[in-house]
Order: structure tokens, then sequence, then C-alpha cells
């Protein structure tokens, strides 16, 4: 067995590396000819608005710590640590804001985003501070268990240069994207770097079209022999080359004839072709056109439903992976027994003013909504317990079918019509009559309803 001992081994058993450690592969050369890199990607201004729609939409939510209610309720769990952290000041350096804008970057160029996290004596969490993500190698020991690997450079560490530091997972934020093992993601640039790189190559011949005056090239024709072809073409290409030489009127000698050759931009569908880069680079991101400026196919109809889309299909997922990666590496076990992080996108889900009130009329009128509940969505100061913002208020007019007769089970105590009254009448005879009654008799007058 020792000789094909090496050939097989334990599909369930850790390996001693990860699958998505290595970014060698990541980027490079395309099809196009133009090398792509997460730098030279966010010189297009589709990736670059992409980019930046989708960090800022997540740097720019509120982030808030939660804890559970013993009733089964939630409430923000402002006394703890991490509540500072995650909502206002991450570290001494930097806001929330760019904290999150800066891990998003780097989440959607190299589809992971990382962050040290710093502890106390205590094994609280008193800081965090983003790494790069081209500098970190997620790699097994000899035991199977994780670690992470990062190379500090020089302006991280004047002192130290190629500088290895090895972290454990509990020191570490690390928030994957999309990949193959689970643990490491792929970069959305490397995995459609042809396409970009044709956009880039779209845009750099077009730079060029126009540095060239917006001229295809030519060819100049001479009846003779000339003498020295390059000083003509030189020549000719300083005096006539370039955009602000453009609409010259040239002069030709000896019988010299310039013959345009190449096709134009509208017969190579040049535009055409920029604008379905846009849309590819859109369509990576899932990021709605109109977002990065392509206006064609919105309207006033259904821009509204495509903004909505975006924010459960595409800005959704990203909050999902955000929020279970701090419940998973920033809480300890009891911890997440009790507390959890949440983004608040309440405010990118309301409509207009008109639609709002319409859905606050319904929820106070079936009594799920306090007015206090509703002025806190709108931003208003609380109205007094004491003047009714905290009650729940329904329609008198509708009640549970097996209270429908409530009401008149309570009267079941009283006369049947409350309301008669009753007249003592003599009998006749009663005075003298031959009847000779004496028992005055209860008798009742009605008259429309009401007693005579």
């Amino acid at each position: 067995m020792g000789i094909f001992s090496g050939l097989f081994r334990s599909r369930d058993k850790p390996q001693d590396c990860t699958a998505g450690s290595g970014y060698a592969f990541y980027f490079g050369g395309t099809t196009s000819g133009k090398a792509v890199t997460e730098r030279s990607a966010m010189q297009m201004t589709a990736v670059y608005s992409c980019v930046r729609i989708l960090a800022e939409a997540v740097a720019g939510l509120p982030l808030h710590l939660y804890r559970y209610k013993e009733d089964g309720g939630k409430e923000k769990a402002l006394d703890h640590p991490l509540y500072l952290l995650l909502h206002d000041e991450p570290n001494p350096e930097m806001s929330s804001f760019v904290f999150r804008e800066t891990l998003m970057t780097h989440l959607l160029l190299w589809g992971n985003a990382y962050a040290q996290i710093i502890r106390n004596g205590k094994g609280e969490v008193i800081a965090l501070y983003p790494l790069m993500p081209n500098r970190m190698v997620v790699d097994r020991d000899i035991h199977g268990q994780l670690y992470y690997q990062y190379t500090r450079s020089t302006e991280e560490a004047p002192t130290m240069k190629g500088v290895t530091v090895n972290l454990p997972p509990s020191d570490v934020l690390h928030i994957p994207g999309l990949g193959f093992d689970g643990l490491v993601g792929y970069s959305p640039i490397a995995m459609a770097k042809n396409a970009i790189g044709m956009a880039i190559a779209c845009e750099e011949y077009g730079a060029k079209f126009f540095a060239n005056g917006a001229a295809p090239g030519g060819v100049l024709e001479h009846p003779g022999t000339i003498k020295d072809p390059q000083r003509v073409r030189e020549s000719w290409q300083s005096t006539f080359g370039g955009s602000g030489n453009s609409n010259k009127i040239a002069v030709l000698e000896e019988g010299m004839k310039y013959t345009p050759i190449g096709i134009s931009p509208e017969q190579a569908q040049f535009l055409e072709t920029r604008k379905f880069q846009i849309n590819e680079i859109a369509r990576i991101f899932r990021v709605p056109p109109h977002m990065v400026g392509d206006l064609e196919k919105s309207s006033f109809s259904n821009i509204e439903q495509q903004s909505l889309e975006f924010v459960k299909y595409t800005l959704e997922p990203w909050l999902v992976r955000w929020e279970q990666s701090i419940q998973r590496t920033l809480f300890s076990p009891e911890e997440k027994k009790r507390y959890f992080a949440k983004f608040n996108v309440e405010g990118l889900l309301r409509g207009d003013y008109a639609s709002r009130m319409s859905g606050y009329a319904t929820a106070r009128q079936n009594g799920w909504m306090s007015a206090n509940d509703i002025r806190e969505l709108e931003n208003l100061d609380r109205i007094p317990t004491e003047d009714g913002g905290d009650l729940y208020l329904i329609n008198g007019n509708m009640l549970p079918l097996g209270n429908a007769g409530a009401f008149a089970d309570t009267q079941t105590g009283k006369e049947e019509n409350p309301d008669e009254e009753v007249l003592e009448v003599e009998e006749p005879g009663s005075n003298g009559d031959s009847s000779g009654g004496t028992d005055a008799v209860p008798e009742r007058h009605h008259r429309r309803g009401k007693l005579v």
C-alpha cells in the first residue's frame, strides 16, 4: 500500500490549501489584447459607476446592532461596544461609511473583503482595519485548520519590508463573494475580463480616432517617384493629424492625390458596440442600466420598479453576506444567541409620498401600526404616550365573527324594552262598575315605538 498511498485521499478531509487561494490567474491579458487589472478596469466609466453605486449603497445604509427581547421582539443594543464600531466609527482613522465603502469596493473588484479584528484583553472587539485582498492568502496548516497569511507593504509598516503575518480566522473579518469552494470568492473583474478588455479596446479606438482628426487613414498618390517618402508622411501627419488640425485645407503639389481608406465608425457600428459593452458591464454587477446613465429602455412607468428590483435582487444578497459574516466572526457563541446585526433598507423601499401615506393609513386603520410607529419611519418626533401616540386603533365596524353577539349578551340582564313605561289603569267598573273588580292591571300603550 505504500506505493499507492499517495494516489488516494479522503474526500472529506481538509487539504493543505484552498482552491481559491491563488490569485495568479485572476488578471492579465485578454482576447482583445488589452491587459485587465483591478486598476485598469476602474478606468472604465461603466465599471467605476457600477462599483461606486454598490459601494455607496451598502455604505449609506444604517447598520444597527439589535438584541432579542424576552417577549420575542427586538431592540437596538446601544450599550454594546460593537454598536459604535459598526454604526459610527470602526477605528480612529475612518468613519463607518468609509470603512464599509472600502470593503465593498474590495469585494466587487477582488471578490473578497478582509478586515483585521483588534481585541482587548477581555476578547472584546475594539477596532476593525481594512486589509488589501491582493496581499492576502487563505490557506490550511498541516492539521487542516484555516489561517490567513497577509504580506505587509511599505506603506502599512515603513520599518518592515515584505513581512508576512499569519492571522487566525478569529482575527479576520472575511466577507467572501461568489466562489467555488465557499471559502474564497472570485473576482467579477477577472471572470469577465474579456468583456471589460473589449470595452477598453473600444474606448481606446475612439480616443485614437478623434486624436487623428476624426478621419480614417488614407494614401497619398504621386505620379512619379518620391525621393523621401518618410519626410512626406511625417509632414502630412504633423500638419493634418490630431483633433486640433481637423478640417484644415490641404494643398497638394506635383499631381499628388489623397485617397482615404478604411470605414467610418458608423459603418463599423462603433457607437452600438460601446453601448452594448456598457450594458455588458452593468450585467456583470447586476446593476439596472438606468443607474449607469442608459435610459433607452426606461420610462416613468417602469423605472421605479427597476429601482425596487435593484434593492431586492442586487443589493440584498450583498447585505446578507455582510450580516452573516459579522454574525459569524464578531460575536462570541453566547452573543450569537442574543445579538444580531441588520441593515435598514426601509428608506430605499419607500415609494413616493402619496403611496407612503396610503400605506400608513391602511396600517393605522387595521391596528398594526401606531402613530409613533409611522412618525418614526418618517423621522418625526414622537407623540407623548399620554396623548395617544402609542395606541393601536381599529375600525369599530370590524369585529371577529365569534364576537358578533357579544353586545346583545350584555343586555340580557335588563328589561326587554327598557324604554317602556308601565301605567296603572283601572278595570272597567272598578268604581261602581258591574264587574266589581278593584285590582289595577298594567297596560302598555305604544305609539310609533314610543310610550304614551
